[in-house]
């Protein structure tokens, strides 16, 4: 059995695609077998919801009169980049207020100006004859920009850490806070939906896959940063540590606040959940018998995060069913955990997604170039060294 794009495409045109959430792809292949399941689906869809750091926005605010050329450049009182052309920036995610510090900061001005509301818009530049105005200050909303649209450079982690601290303090990190003596585990995954997860080779994933980001039709625009395919696989070949990522691009005024939202994390910083979905055709029965892989199927590795180091200790694995039964052990001691995703939202990415499909005929396309493999250049970790050393 082997379907091709151009067939699922085809489907997806005339309104006859059957389309399927995985957990629901999960639930006919445990029933009706992996054979079956794949003759019967054509495309399968996943999602995602939690926090991803690596985010941001392009804007383009037009030209005042007199015009400016941006170089300090401020949204409600946080920082955006002055590195690009003259009335251009990209303002990152989890770039703090200079008032307010982490109470507020990039995400939350992106949210802002998704919800409609009006920002501050302040800036400062050199003054040149083409761009004589040296200040401005005004307020902007997402409808006045000519351009809004997200890119972000790392989201939807193919499988990440559980996080726990063995040490002797609270600590408080980008997995939320992590309590003494391993008195908690976090983790942040949607399991068996998460698309990285299903598709753990990237066969059907890659440059220029259409995808759903934040709610919006968008793009996978490049392998994402810290893309590591090489990492440790169980034997269905899914990773069992954090590995793959997606560089994701799509229109922010298509966005919807459902699907993103800003986050500050406790004495650690900004961030801002996404919603991710990415549709994945059942071209054949090794894509499905991956996609029928379910949270007791699926693992991730705890490491201890109260040892301070690039290369943490990991205390063995885990599976997402272990994890979202509210308790894991780990040498002999009974951790609960808890999520800093979520899987309520994961759902309702999936099902958003697979409505475009079926009812508005969002047709997937294959990828333009396939992301980094096995084999390819491998992860480099930064190396301090001395100019002498150099």
């Amino acid at each position: 059995m082997a379907k091709s794009w151009e067939e699922i495409n085809a489907r997806i045109a005339n309104g006859e695609a059957v389309v399927m959430t995985a957990e629901e792809f999960g639930d006919i292949a445990a029933e009706q077998g992996v054979s079956t399941a794949a003759k019967q689906v054509d495309v399968v869809t996943t999602g995602t919801f939690g926090p991803m750091c690596s985010s941001g926005a392009f804007l383009n605010f037009g030209h005042s009169d007199p015009p400016i050329k941006m170089g300090e450049i401020t949204l409600n009182d946080v920082p955006a980049s002055g590195g690009l052309a003259a009335v251009d920036t990209y303002l990152g995610a989890t770039e703090p207020s200079n008032v307010r510090g982490i109470e507020y900061g990039g995400a939350h001005v992106i949210e802002d100006l998704l919800r409609g509301r009006a920002v501050r818009l302040r800036a400062t530049g050199p003054g040149t004859d083409c761009y004589p105005r040296t200040e401005i200050d005004t307020w902007v909303t997402l409808e006045d920009l000519n351009q809004a649209y997200l890119f972000n450079p790392r989201n939807a982690y193919q499988n990440y850490a559980v996080a726990v601290n063995s040490g002797d303090r609270t600590l408080y990190t980008y997995l939320g806070t992590l309590l003494p003596r391993l008195a908690n585990a976090t983790y942040c995954s949607a399991g068996a939906l998460s698309p990285l997860l299903n598709d753990p080779t990237y066969r059907t994933i890659g440059v220029g896959t259409r995808c759903f980001v934040a709610g919006a039709p968008g793009y996978v625009a490049w392998e994402g940063t810290q893309h590591n395919p090489h990492g440790d696989r169980d034997e269905h070949g899914v990773p069992i540590k954090p590995a793959g990522t997606l560089a994701v691009i799509a229109d922010l005024k298509q966005a919807d606040p459902e699907f993103f939202s800003a986050a500050t994390f406790t004495r650690y910083g900004v961030s801002c959940f996404v919603g991710i979905g990415v549709p994945i055709p059942v071209l054949d029965e090794e894509i499905a018998a991956t996609l029928a892989l379910t949270d007791a199927q699926l693992t991730a590795t705890v490491f201890d995060y109260g040892v301070q180091r690039r290369s943490r200790p990991a205390l063995g694995t885990v599976t997402y069913a272990q994890l979202r039964s509210g308790q894991i052990e780990i040498d002999g001691v009974k951790v609960p955990t808890g999520p800093i995703s979520s899987l309520p939202k994961a759902r309702r990415v999936a099902e958003e997604l697979k409505s475009w499909i079926t009812r508005h005929r969002f047709t997937i396309a294959p990828p333009l170039q396939q992301l980094p493999q096995v084999g390819a250049q491998a992860f480099k970790p930064l190396e301090v060294r001395t100019e002498e050393a150099i």
